[in-house]
């Protein structure tokens, strides 16, 4: 361990670790990433390391010229954190990304803490997903077990003759076949807790997907106030049973006013990024707080909030900055389908003046 200034590992060097170094360096933070693309958005922020994370001797090397790791996406080998783990301290710890990176171990995790999460069968076989269905019924979503996000690895049965065609698709990985909720509405809790078992709880968040990707984020969740008791405590209980530190998100479907599990990251979220200007504390700075052990942030709003994911190509950018109040966050991204670009936020006194400006935010994105 240095003596001087903190420098901090990134294991990924996407926009997520770009933000968390551009909110430690005014802590007096260093930091350093490992990621194995070159192009990453966080290349120009710090020294990258470009490296597979199945190399074991990169790996630590890397470790041993940080005094502290910790992950910006969790699709990352468990067994490259267990190999930086044994030579620096690690947040969050192996066992989280392990979960996170399994439907089935997510859903069996709030199981056992009694956190309603959607009927599920874990399978393998047609002939096993056809008795599932049968369990469950129609609809139903087939999802893979593993690597599923931004609405990949999954398909919605809605009837028998779609069964076939599911399995074909996602075939050749583990999948689990999860009943379909008839939600009113996504929500996401993100929390930030550290070495003390302190937590900060932001404003649950109301999200909005297209194509199963984030589209736009509004906080604090209109009429939610039902809610986030239930919000707090479900994630809270997942947070102590990890002895987690650092930032936690889990999304939430609401339905008949209660919230049912969805899947949880461990890392600072996309449904977060409002926090930028919109909290006292960003989800970023409070992560590199808590995996330093420094004191938590305030977390709370600083007013009506408004997030929209820039996605596939890139707007007219100062026509956007143009927008009063406005704030353009591009992560140095080539434009590609789906891809995430960047984001743009708006904090506003009240609702209907952010809900003003975000139709012009979303009028320049459409």
């Amino acid at each position: 361990m240095s003596t001087g200034p903190i420098t901090v590992g990134i294991l990924g060097a996407g926009q997520l670790g770009r933000m968390l170094a551009l909110a430690g360096y005014p802590l007096g933070l260093r930091f350093r990433f490992f990621d194995p693309n070159p192009e990453s958005p966080a290349r120009d922020l710090a020294p990258l390391t470009v490296a597979s994370f199945d190399d074991s001797s990169a790996l630590a090397a890397f470790a041993q010229s940080v005094d502290i790791l910790t992950l910006e996406f969790e699709n990352i080998p468990v067994i490259a954190l267990e190999i930086v783990q044994k030579l620096r301290p690690l947040a969050p710890c192996p066992q989280a990304l392990e979960i996170s990176q399994d439907r089935l171990y997510e859903k069996n995790l709030c199981q056992a803490l009694k956190i309603p999460t959607p009927a599920n069968i874990a399978v393998e076989t047609k002939e096993q997903l056809l008795q599932a269905v049968q369990e469950i019924g129609f609809p139903c979503v087939l999802k893979t077990r593993r690597l599923g996000y931004d609405g990949k690895g999954q398909k919605i049965i809605r009837a028998r003759e779609q069964v076939d065609t599911a399995f074909q698709a996602l075939a050749g990985s583990p999948l689990i076949l999860e009943a379909f909720i008839p939600f009113t509405r996504e929500v996401s809790q993100i929390i930030a807790r550290n070495k003390q078992g302190e937590i900060a709880y932001y404003p649950l968040s109301q999200n909005v997907h297209r194509d199963g990707i984030l589209w736009n984020t509004i906080a604090p969740a209109p009429d939610a106030a039902a809610l986030i008791p239930q919000a707090q405590d479900y994630t809270t209980r997942i947070a102590r049973k990890l002895q987690y530190t650092g930032v936690l998100a889990v999304e939430y479907f609401v339905h008949n006013g209660e919230l049912i599990f969805n899947e949880m990251a461990p890392r600072v979220h996309n449904s977060g990024h409002w926090t930028i200007e919109g909290a006292n504390c960003s989800q970023f700075e409070n992560h590199v707080r808590a995996v330093c052990g420094l004191p938590l942030g305030n977390p709370n709003e600083r007013g009506a909030a408004r997030m929209f994911n820039i996605l596939s190509t890139l707007p007219d950018t100062e026509r956007m900055l143009a927008i009063p109040g406005a704030h353009v966050h591009l992560y140095g991204k080539a434009e590609r389908p789906g891809r995430k670009l960047g984001h743009v936020t708006l904090c506003e006194q009240n609702a209907a003046q952010a809900d003003e400006l975000a139709r012009q935010v979303e009028s320049l994105l459409k």
